[in-house]
């Protein structure tokens, strides 16, 4: 799941990012709201964190802008404590949700993963696919033969990304995309080896190969 994290406090930044990234997210980080304008419409992200207060505009402004121009994906805003009248506005310019600073780590995790469940018309915490049952907080995934193996990050954000659409085709750089921020330039060869690996786990015949397409993950029911 790749997130846009458009916060200008760089300590803060950066722990979110890391702790967000350790529950299973991709995340790139802008600390602007010119930065954020360009990055939100141009990349596939799932959900967007926003802060209110940036030093070149209004998170609410650059909010309303997306909403206006089509941008229909999930954001969360970040408010000061206390300052009910930024959550009604953010929620009336088009946010989804907020969360008053400061907070714990647990509970932004705990809201974007029901944000992003709700954009995939999904209820349950676990992802199910055929037999095949991925739980998004132990990042662990339960084979149809009752197994459960524990997923390392990048596994755990490939899979996820392919079991999330299946049966949809995803290019190498589409899923490059969704598993590695814009801090990092794997190269595709990497995509190649978490596919090996994670068909080991989940079968070979399980996520397809069309060739110079992408792959796709299917399951029977």
């Amino acid at each position: 799941m790749r997130l846009l994290l458009v916060e200008d406090d760089q300590l803060l930044c950066d722990s979110l990012s890391r702790q967000l990234e350790a529950a299973g997210f991709t995340v790139d980080t802008i600390g602007t709201a010119s930065g954020a304008a360009h990055l939100a419409p141009q990349e596939d992200y799932r959900a967007v964190v926003l802060d209110l207060g940036l030093p070149d505009g209004s998170g609410l402004d650059l909010l309303s802008r997306w909403r206006s121009a089509g941008l229909g994906l999930p954001v969360m805003i970040l408010t000061a404590r206390g300052d009910w009248q930024d959550k009604v506005s953010g929620l009336k310019a088009g946010a989804d949700d907020y969360l008053a600073k400061p907070f714990q780590v647990e509970e932004l995790v705990a809201r974007l993963q029901a944000l992003i469940r709700r954009s995939e018309g999904r209820v349950d915490t676990r992802l199910q696919v055929g037999g095949f049952v991925l739980d998004e907080y132990r990042q662990a995934l339960t084979t149809p033969d009752g197994a459960t193996e524990t997923l390392t990050g990048t596994e755990f954000r490939l899979l996820r990304c392919l079991m999330s659409r299946p049966g949809q085709l995803f290019s190498k750089e589409q899923l490059l995309e969704q598993v590695y921020s814009l801090d990092h330039s794997p190269s595709l060869n990497a995509i190649e080896a978490y596919i090996r690996r994670l068909r080991k786990r989940v079968g070979h015949d399980t996520i397809v190969t069309r060739r110079g397409q992408g792959y796709a993950f299917h399951a029977p029911h």
